[in-house]
Order: structure tokens, then C-alpha cells, then sequence
């Protein structure tokens, strides 16, 4: 069993001032694969005044000096990407397959689009002969961030923030700890200055509430439930610091009647992906009548030959799904959907001959209706809800009816169809035709899904203040 029970704060990894024991639970098992430390007020004092204190010098280094740094980070990061797929594999249940081509390769890909975006990123511009804009760094940035894609959020975040020349404290997932601190080990070989970069455990009302409140964070960059995120904007809103949101998701998958079988097949798996755990999965199947009752075979045929299994495993499964409340809650779903709608696959309690871990059947639900629970709510589990639906109208109307707007997805060949519905649906993002986003791509939605946007120039910019200066280059 590994021992964390240290956080890294300005350059250094330093004893908790008061010990607090928490257990990291491995899912595949349920048994303890971790022991860290939750952090208290003095902690946190101590983290944010590390990063208050190195923000007047590294806000003034130049765009070169943080290149350097950054480019450096990419080649530790890729160097010891097998350590980092094991550690997220352990303490949140991705399957070996996932954890190195995914979970890992997700970090190292924003990674890759920050430094190209930042060669080319210009922070002053002028806006007439005698005034320039200048782009300058907000500040101590907060980074709380999720258990279900841990680097991809820790990146994201941590990145474009230090890029920009904000320090930062980190707080990662107290469920899945163990990547965030393997990052910071990271940072410290990639040689950042002390103060830019700390990171410390706690959970979301302990560190998590007083980095949302504490007077010398400049902003909070979250990720994870809207419940969560409605309570960090209300404990931010005292002392009007800028808060960052990347919430929950419902999304849409339309399927028209051309789109064909390969478009049915792609929307289970793409749903019950990493366990049905990320806030974009299209939960939603709304199916054009004409092909619907097929389009049900096939989902169920789908999720049938999904594989569940233990995270130290090769192969193309799923894995469990992070912790007993996540499985419980998944469970408790799951029996509302009966009640609900028309169960074709999956349901109840563990799949076959697994005993021990939170692993979840891959579940779907036919002849849903919108109005159900288990279309409005976000499971995150692999739950599938399936939705027929007669005309283009129709679908658009059931798409956006939600509180969130992460992604949604159209499925078509006919190219002006796809794209009229593309700008209709209201959320942050649309995929259609399984195409994915391209590095840098705007990553955030609308709605209870959140108001900030992540990747390339849209997520450096997050970190940004705009100054106007009369005068730059004239005599009053």
C-alpha cells in the first residue's frame, strides 16, 4: 500500500500541519491502495501564500522562459507515462487499454496543443496608433479538479494558467489523488520556480470551500457536478473572484434514419465509455422512428458484448465505476429506469462472476420519454436511455430539453441537414458523424453545464485580464 500523506507546496513537499488519514480505495477491489492526507485551513493558508509570493516574479517572465518549461514538463510527462496510466488504473478503475491511450494520452495531447497555441499567442495588440490592449494574468489561480479524466482536467487547468503567468494551487479528486500528485513530482523535475505550482488533498468542503472563499485566490477553475459548482459561485461570489465552470451533461445523440447501424453501434459504446464517467457521453439515444426498433437490437446487442472487468486487465473493456456512492447511486438510477421505461439490457447489481469491486452492467433503456428521470438526470454510469422521435422539430425540441449543454451529437450523411441542426442544438459543443474535436478545440457548454471554455487559445484566454493603456506610443 503507498503512503502520500505529503503535499507539494512552494517547492518543496511538506508534512500536513495537522494529520488527517483518508483512505484511496482501489474500485476493481475495494480495497485500500492509498493512504493521503486531507488538508486543513492552515494547509491551504500556506499553499495560497506560496502562490501569492512567486506571482509578482513569474508574472514577469517572458513568454520564452515558460516555453522552455512547458516543453520540458511534455518530455517528463511522456517519459513517465506509464507510471501515470498506473496510478489513475488504481485509484479510479480505468482499464489498462484506457489508461494508457486515453486517460494518459489525453494530457499529454493538451499538453502538446497549450505549447503550440502559446508560441503563437500574442498578450499585447494595439488597438489604435496611441492605445494598446494588453493581456496580463489574473492571478492565484484555484484548480479543483475530477476523478474521471484526472490529467485531462489537471492540464487543462494547471497549464494554460501557469502559461499565462498565474500560479496556482491544486486540489485534485481526495477519491483519485494519486495522478495529481505524480504531476506534481512533474512539475517539480521539469524545474518550475518554487510558488507556481502547488498542490494539496482535501475534500470538497474542507480545501476545496476555502480555496472558493480565501480573499487572495484571484479565480476557482472547476470541474465536476453542477450541484458542486453552484456552491463554489455562491461561496466565490463574496469576494467576486472569477470562477471557471465545467459541469455535468445530458447529451443528445440524433440519429436519423439515414445515419445506418455503424452510427447506432458507435452511440453504445461511445456512451458506456470509461464506465458511462465523463459529463459529454450521449446518455440520450433519440432515434428517427423508421429505424428505431432496430436501432434497439443493436444497442442491446451492443451493450450485451461490452466486457466489464478489473482495471489491471489488457483488453478493450470497461472497468468499475469509481466508489461505492458512485455505485450506489448508479443502482438507485438504474431501479428508477425500471419503473420508467422499457429495460433491454443490464439493470441490477454486479455483472457475472464479479463479486468484489463497483463494476455496473452495461444498461439500456428503451421507450423512454424525455420527462423521465433517467433522461434528465446525469447517471454517470453506463446507462443508456433510447428516445424515438418522428421529425427533425421533434428531435431538436427533446435534444435541448435540459438543464445542461455539454455536447451533443447528430448522426447524418446528408450535410445540410446536419449542420442545421448542429446550430440549433444548444450546446458548447456538437459531434456529428463520430468526427472528433481537433487540438484546441473549445472545450464547455452552456447552461447548468458550465461558462468557461478549456483547450489551445480559448483556454489560455481564461486565465486572462484585458488593460487598456491610452498613450502608448504619443505624448498626451
Amino acid at each position: 500500500m503507498q503512503e502520500h500523506r505529503q503535499f507539494y507546496i512552494n517547492g518543496a513537499w511538506v508534512d500536513p500541519a495537522v494529520a488527517n488519514d483518508f483512505d484511496v480505495i482501489n474500485p476493481s477491489n475495494e480495497e485500500t491502495c492509498a493512504v493521503i492526507s486531507l488538508g486543513g485551513q492552515a494547509d491551504t493558508d500556506a499553499a495560497v501564500a506560496a502562490a501569492k509570493d512567486a506571482f509578482a516574479s513569474w508574472s514577469q517572465t517572458s513568454k520564452e522562459e515558460r516555453l522552455v518549461l512547458l516543453e520540458k514538463l511534455l518530455e517528463i510527462y511522456n517519459a513517465r507515462a506509464e507510471e501515470m496510466a498506473q496510478a489513475m488504473s488504481m485509484e479510479m478503475g480505468a482499464p489498462q487499454d484506457l489508461a494508457r491511450a486515453q486517460q494518459v494520452g489525453a494530457g499529454s495531447w493538451h499538453l502538446d496543443g497549450f505549447i503550440k497555441a502559446f508560441r503563437d499567442f500574442e498578450f499585447d495588440s494595439e488597438y489604435t496608433k496611441t492605445e494598446m490592449t494588453l493581456k496580463e494574468p489574473i492571478g492565484v489561480v484555484a484548480c479543483i479538479t475530477p476523478w474521471n479524466w484526472p490529467m485531462n482536467q489537471i492540464v487543462l487547468k494547471a497549464v494554460p494558467a501557469i502559461a499565462t503567468g498565474c500560479t496556482v494551487v491544486l486540489k485534485p479528486s481526495e477519491i483519485a489523488p494519486l495522478s495529481g500528485l505524480l504531476f506534481a513530482e512533474f512539475m517539480h523535475e521539469a524545474g518550475f520556480p518554487a510558488g507556481v505550482f502547488n498542490m494539496l488533498n482535501g475534500d470538497g468542503v474542507g480545501v476545496g470551500s476555502q480555496l472558493s472563499v480565501h480573499p487572495d485566490v484571484d479565480m476557482v477553475s472547476f470541474t465536476g457536478s453542477s450541484r458542486a459548482g453552484i456552491l463554489i459561485s455562491k461561496a466565490a461570489a463574496d469576494s467576486l473572484k472569477r470562477v471557471s465552470l465545467e459541469l455535468g451533461g445530458k447529451g443528445a445523440n440524433i440519429i436519423f434514419a439515414d445515419a445506418g447501424e455503424r452510427a447506432m453501434k458507435y452511440g453504445a459504446d461511445r456512451c458506456f465509455r470509461n464506465s458511462g464517467q465523463s459529463c459529454n457521453a450521449p446518455t440520450r439515444m433519440l432515434v428517427e422512428r423508421s429505424v428505431y426498433d432496430r436501432a434497439v437490437e443493436v444497442v442491446t446487442e451492443a451493450a450485451q458484448n461490452t466486457h466489464v472487468g478489473p482495471a489491471s486487465e489488457e483488453g478493450k473493456h470497461i472497468g468499475p465505476v469509481v466508489s461505492k456512492a458512485q455505485f450506489d447511486k448508479i443502482q438507485g438510477l438504474i431501479e428508477v429506469g425500471m419503473g420508467e421505461a422499457k429495460l433491454v439490457a443490464g439493470g441490477l447489481g454486479r455483472p457475472d462472476g464479479l463479486n468484489r469491486g463497483y463494476y455496473v452492467k452495461p444498461t439500456v433503456f428503451a421507450d423512454a420519454t424525455n420527462d423521465m428521470r433517467i433522461a434528465q438526470e446525469e447517471i454517470f454510469g453506463p446507462v443508456l436511455a433510447m428516445i424515438p422521435f418522428d421529425t427533425e422539430e421533434e428531435a431538436i425540441a427533446i435534444a435541448n430539453d435540459t438543464p445542461y449543454g455539454l455536447t451533443n451529437y447528430v448522426q447524418t450523411p446528408d450535410d445540410e441537414k446536419r449542420r442545421r441542426v448542429a446550430r440549433r442544438l444548444r450546446s458548447g459543443m456538437v459531434e456529428t458523424n463520430a468526427q472528433g474535436f481537433a487540438q484546441g478545440s473549445p472545450f464547455g457548454g452552456y447552461k447548468q453545464s458550465g461558462n468557461g471554455r478549456e483547450g489551445g487559445i480559448f483556454g489560455l484566454e481564461e486565465f486572462l485580464e484585458i488593460k487598456a493603456v491610452s498613450g502608448w506610443n504619443g505624448k498626451s
